[in-house]
C-alpha cells in the first residue's frame, strides 16, 4: 500500500473574510440635524423679534461706534449682491438658485467620511443658514437683515443669524480641506 494513497487530503486553510464593505456615512447624523435645526429656528426667531420690535429701515444701537441692529430687506442674494436690481420673476429667480444651491451642498455632503469632521459641521452650518433665508425668500419675497457692523463710517453688509451660520460653515469647510483640525492615522516606519 502506497502511504500517498491513505494519507488524507491536506486541508487548506480557509481564505480569510474579505473586509466589511464600508456603506455609505449617512447624509446627516444627529448632531448635524441638530445643529441645521438649532439655526433655522434661531435665525427664524430673530428676525421675527426684529420684524416686531424695530420698525423697517429704523435702527437701535447696540454698542455704540461698532454694533447696530437694524430691519432692513435683502431681496438680492449675500452681500446684497443684486438687492438694487430689479428683474422680472426677481423673487423666483433668488428661490431657485437657493434651491439649487441647496442640492450641491446636499450632494456634496454625501461624499464626506466620517473623518471629515469640520467639513461636515461646516455643511450642517451652510444647510442651516440656507434653510433659514429660503424659508424668507419663499414666503416674504426676501430675507431680513439686521446685524450692522461698523466702524467710523465703514459698514459692513448688514447680515442675519443664517448668513453668519452660512460665512462659519464656508470657514470650517475650508480648514478641513486644508487639513486642519483631521486627525492623521500616524504613518508605519
Amino acid at each position: 500500500m502506497n502511504p500517498e494513497e491513505t494519507a488524507p487530503p491536506a486541508i487548506e486553510p480557509a481564505p480569510p473574510d474579505p473586509p466589511p464593505a464600508a456603506g455609505p456615512v449617512p447624509l446627516v447624523r444627529p448632531i448635524e440635524v441638530a445643529a441645521i435645526g438649532t439655526i433655522v429656528v434661531v435665525d427664524q426667531l430673530t428676525k421675527f423679534i426684529v420684524k416686531a420690535t424695530i420698525p423697517l429701515y429704523s435702527k437701535r444701537e447696540i454698542i455704540p461706534g461698532l454694533l447696530d441692529f437694524a430691519h432692513v430687506r435683502n431681496t438680492g442674494a449675500a452681500f446684497g449682491v443684486l438687492n438694487a436690481a430689479e428683474f422680472p420673476y426677481k423673487s423666483a429667480v433668488m428661490i431657485g438658485v437657493a434651491t439649487l444651491a441647496l442640492v450641491a451642498i446636499s450632494l456634496y455632503a454625501r461624499q464626506l467620511g466620517s473623518d471629515e469632521k469640520l467639513s461636515r459641521y461646516g455643511l450642517a452650518l451652510i444647510l442651516g443658514g440656507a434653510f433659514g433665508n429660503l424659508i424668507d425668500r419663499a414666503l416674504a419675497g426676501y430675507v431680513v437683515d439686521f446685524v450692522d457692523v461698523y466702524w467710523g463710517e465703514a459698514h459692513f453688509w448688514a447680515f442675519n443669524v443664517a448668513d453668519a451660520a452660512i460665512s462659519i460653515g464656508a470657514v470650517l469647510v475650508l480648514l478641513d480641506m486644508i487639513g486642519i483640525g483631521r486627525q492623521h492615522a500616524p504613518r508605519p516606519v
